[in-house]
């Protein structure tokens, strides 16, 4: 039998106790805010201007929105309609009577009412990565995704205290069929996670699935609509198109009280005319002509203008992460958002990396800071994001959660009273001593500082000794700790069962 080295096990214990910190990081910051004004790059009269351009889009040129019954809810409403080419023209007046319906702040309800969220004015919620079709890891390497790995990362996040939800498009599970797929997937986030969840909009079918499952958790229909459940993400096909499959979920979720997202998808330079100023405009053209429909669907029901919009790399037709204008973008779709009074969602860990390396870091720093600074209230893809969104990342995840733990400590800010004044061991040591060690840094060495999960800050020599671990080496050995320490969460068997029946 082999014996474990002295770095090995070194390596074991850190793992251990970085695995504690990662599981309790998030914990105080359950509800994160944000204590400082939005950062609002755009002035009053460019605001006022892509205003102005994006209400002229959708009654000028319109837009196409490719499903029967959404055409039906705007001529019904007074738009005009050509019904034979699927296409919506809006006066700015509709438009405006629509928006100004939804709910400025609602509550996503999770499982345990404890993990509950508040989504609007300064909250900022972190997601995971959603929507990739492979996943890796240092064991495995790049591969397809299997709803083995799904469930592995639905685990992960349940662990991970900087994390609010657990993204239903998490990772595409291709060992499964298509038409079941989302079933299947339904089923690890209820059963293996108690955070609030995010669903798929893709189509009515999916989403009255959804919907059953929900009301046989919460106990009936009406209960899971008393109040959102999930936040489901709805893209437009830009430029100027909702596709049928995106509209059915649209109109499916919202008719049934759940939050809608609504994000156009726009690659400026492809999607929308290069300039920054034009994919913004168009953006939030797309945006509120979506948002009014679901105000169309059902009134008052809780939706967020969405930001996805970043630039298209002219060298080699790539969309690209983690750039300047993408920063922008996010920081002009939050100042808009708030312009109307609507919640904001924001993507944060954004890169083309193809590892867990600087590029990885860097570009997704330039994703998730503006996602702050702009106070979006859910940021998507906020940990596991890896090579342009094809990738979910074990240690990519491990290394965003870190980040945002130290993002939430920040925001926590500066506690200010007698105590934390601290005059007294400041009189006690006086000129010339140190604190090391006074009652005052006894008291409260172990919780005053955030200590860091992955981080390494030992000497040279000591990081030799331990066996010359990377970041992402370390991240790894986090991961499996934690999903060693992965206890399910309590759930009636009854619920459960009746769950498994229904898949």
């Amino acid at each position: 039998m082999q014996t474990a080295s002295p770095a090995d096990r070194r390596s074991a214990r850190r793992a251990r106790a970085t695995a504690d910190a990662i599981a309790a990081a998030g914990k105080p910051f359950r509800h994160t805010r944000s204590p400082g004004a939005p950062l609002d790059p755009l002035t009053a009269e460019q605001l006022e201007q892509i205003d102005d351009a994006s209400l002229r889009i959708i009654e000028e040129t319109g837009i196409d929105f490719l499903d029967a019954e959404a055409l039906r809810l705007w001529a019904a409403a007074g738009a005009r309609v050509d019904f034979t080419h699927q296409h919506v023209w809006a006066d700015r007046s509709l438009v405006r009577e629509l928006i100004a319906s939804v709910p400025h702040q609602f509550t996503l309800r999770a499982r345990n009412p404890e993990r509950s969220l508040t989504i609007g004015g300064n909250h900022i919620n972190f997601a995971t990565v959603g929507g990739a079709p492979f996943y890796s890891d240092l064991e495995t390497g790049r591969r397809p995704g299997t709803l083995d790995d799904f469930r592995t990362m639905t685990r992960l996040a349940n662990q991970c205290g900087p994390i609010h939800i657990a993204e239903g498009l998490l990772l595409e599970p291709q060992d499964v069929p298509v038409p079941v797929r989302h079933l299947e997937k339904a089923l690890a986030q209820f059963t293996l996670t108690d955070k609030a969840l995010t669903a798929a909009a893709h189509g009515r079918n999916v989403a009255g699935d959804y919907m059953a499952m929900a009301a046989i958790v919460y106990g009936s229909p009406e209960a899971a609509q008393a109040e959102p459940v999930f936040a489901t993400i709805v893209n437009a096909n830009s430029p100027l198109r909702f596709d049928e499959r995106m509209l059915g979920g649209l109109i499916g979720y919202a008719s049934h009280g759940q939050a809608v997202v609504v994000t156009p998808f726009i690659r400026a330079g492809a999607m929308s005319p290069v300039t920054l100023a034009a994919a913004i405009t168009q953006q939030n053209a797309e945006a509120l002509a979506g948002i009014a429909l679901t105000q169309l669907v059902r009134p008052g029901v809780p939706a967020l203008y969405g930001g996805f919009t970043t630039n298209i790399d002219m060298q080699t037709g790539s969309p690209a992460f983690g750039t300047p204008e993408g920063a922008l973008a996010l920081l002009c779709g939050g100042q808009l958002a708030r312009h109307y009074g609507i919640p904001f969602r924001g993507s944060g860990g954004l890169n083309n990396a193809k590892s867990v390396d600087a590029q990885a870091s860097y570009e997704t720093q330039m994703s998730l800071w503006p996602a702050v600074m702009a106070h979006a209230n859910i940021i998507l893809h906020s940990a596991g994001w890896l090579e342009a969104g094809l990738v979910c990342s074990l240690e990519k995840f491990i290394v965003d959660v870190e980040g945002l733990a130290i993002i939430q400590r920040m925001l926590a800010g500066v506690e200010v009273n007698e105590e934390t004044l601290a005059l007294s061991s400041i009189a006690e040591v006086g000129p010339g001593g140190h604190h090391f060690g006074t009652a005052h840094t006894l008291s409260r060495y172990r919780t005053e500082f955030y200590m860091p999960i992955v981080s390494d800050r030992q000497n040279y020599e000591k990081w030799r000794q331990d066996g010359s671990r990377d970041v992402a080496r370390r991240a790894h050995e986090v991961a499996h700790q934690l999903l060693d320490d992965y206890q399910t969460p309590p759930i009636d068997p009854g619920v459960a069962e009746e769950l498994s029946e229904f898949v």
